[in-house]
């Protein structure tokens, strides 16, 4: 643990001298909020720390030891877990370095975390073929473990996954039948160190740094992640990636227009689709007119 706070101490400050004042106050008090966050969530850990060891000093004869031990390696896995998280999120506020990157499934990464992790709700799977995203294994692992954390943790019955493809994004949604998340609080639940559930214990409530992580996974690989309601009650929660191979569209057969000549393009077996879509709008007579519509349009750019 002294290695993780020895990292996370190393990390570079901001350099202030080349934001705006504005953008500098902001980054300033967001530093030591963030500060005066964690200061509070090690000071619980290490105060249950301190006391066990107090009572045990001054009950000696009484105390049993195997229940203290215990008691104790509890709480320094607690530290050990929010340090962990720490240093997570400064890695991944680094960026993914392309060495680091590679092409995933996400419906065989889905099925790999689920058969890892045994659970009381029933969990129903929706899962396209070949949705690819390249992305660093570890991260997009941890980002699905969290939510899925936080969805068996909120869950009355059910957990539904679902992955699909829609147009140039790889969509992950993570579903549970529980209460939901109010409106007000959809942005709140993925700050740092952020419970909704004030009577929730902080040993069944996680290091309060799920989310945010699972946020800022996303937002490092190009990628959104938002929650809402879902259809039959409960939370939502997608994620959304660029895709590794997305699909042609002809929007980039027309970028190639501008960039070679016309003669360069044209075959013997090309379609008039083609030109439909590469073309201003408007009637396509016959085959005698493609050259001259695409050689207006070329020159015309």
């Amino acid at each position: 643990m002294t290695t993780q706070f020895d990292d996370l101490a190393a990390q570079a400050p901001v350099n202030c001298d080349q934001l705006g004042d504005e953008r500098t106050e902001w980054i300033l008090a967001q530093q030591l909020q963030f500060a005066a966050d964690v200061s509070h969530e090690l000071r619980t850990p290490l105060a249950a720390l301190r006391l066990q060891l107090e009572e045990a000093l001054l009950h000696q004869d009484e105390t049993e030891l195997p229940g203290l031990l215990a008691g104790l390696l509890r709480d320094v896995d607690r530290l050990e877990a929010i340090t962990t998280d720490l240093l997570l999120l400064t890695r991944v506020a680094a960026g993914p370095r392309p060495s680091e990157q590679e092409k995933v499934d996400l419906a065989d990464l889905v099925r790999a975390e689920v058969s890892r992790r045994a659970s009381g709700h029933e969990v129903r799977l929706r899962l396209e073929r070949g949705v690819l995203v390249r992305a660093v294994p570890s991260q997009l692992d941890r980002l699905l473990a969290n939510l899925l954390d936080n969805a068996h943790r909120h869950a009355r019955t059910t957990v539904e996954i679902r992955v699909r493809r829609d147009g140039d994004s790889a969509e992950l949604q993570v579903i549970d039948d529980g209460l939901g998340v109010a409106a007000p609080d959809r942005e709140r639940i993925f700050r740092r160190f952020s419970r909704l559930d004030a009577a929730r214990s902080r040993e069944s409530g996680g290091t309060g740094l799920g989310l945010a992580i699972a946020r800022d996974i996303a937002q490092a690989h190009k990628g959104t992640l938002r929650v809402g309601d879902a259809a039959g009650g409960g939370a939502s929660f997608v994620l959304r990636l660029p895709l590794a191979d997305p699909p042609d569209r002809p929007v980039r057969l027309w970028e190639r227009l501008r960039q070679k000549p016309v003669t360069d393009l044209w075959g013997p077996q090309d379609s008039l689709v083609i030109v439909a879509a590469c073309c201003p709008p408007g009637p396509v007579a016959s085959a005698s007119t493609r050259s001259f519509q695409v050689t207006r349009s070329a020159e015309a750019v």
